[in-house]
């Protein structure tokens, strides 16, 4: 969609920031709980991060709520199918968000993570993973990557530890990102 058209049609639900940080066997998925319209804060709390599955996945999203709830169902039905196989049912996930109809018109993304891998998934069909178990999505996402990873390197610092303060320097850079975080760990 063009910044003009953009500009011409109603406001919509915006922003949010999610983590992941993988550090000493430890995976930690973070996400604020700011949701704005236009340039309007409707909604302080809510939980954008939550487990799925039988618990053993953490998944979190970014975009519209109906979409991500619509995507966390589908993926949860993958895991089923693909029991223990995160990274297999992602793929599958990927192929049908990208090639059915209905699925194509979802605007989020999610970020998953098992004990073994964290992913990103979007709509044009990619499941990316992180090469230093640090991820981020969001309005926020860059400011909080770019935090975590320059925050991951310090040995005192834990995983969680790391992602909480990421998120709060990303909080105070993106008006779009709150400080009342849902903190899941595995």
């Amino acid at each position: 969609m063009s910044d003009t058209h953009r500009q011409n049609s109603a406001p919509t639900w915006h922003g949010t920031t999610i983590l992941n940080v993988r550090k000493d066997g430890d995976v930690v998925m973070i996400g604020d709980g700011q949701v704005s319209l236009g340039n309007t804060i409707v909604k302080g709390t809510a939980r954008k991060v939550r487990r799925i599955g039988d618990g053993s996945v953490i998944a979190g999203f970014a975009g519209a709520t109906a979409d991500a709830f619509t995507l966390f169902e589908r993926l949860e039905a993958k895991l089923e199918q693909y029991p223990n196989q995160l990274t297999r049912a992602c793929v599958e996930l990927a192929k049908d968000w990208r090639t059915d109809r209905y699925l194509r018109k979802l605007e989020a993304m999610m970020l998953v993570a098992d004990k073994d891998v964290s992913l990103v998934l979007t709509g044009t069909g990619d499941v990316l993973e992180p090469d230093d178990g640090v991820i981020a999505i969001g309005s926020g996402g860059n400011y909080a990557l770019a935090a975590a990873r320059g925050l991951a390197g310090q040995d005192n610092l834990s995983a969680e530890q790391v992602a909480r303060r990421a998120m709060e320097i990303a909080a105070d850079i993106c008006v779009f990102t709150n400080t009342n975080f849902t903190i899941e760990t595995l």
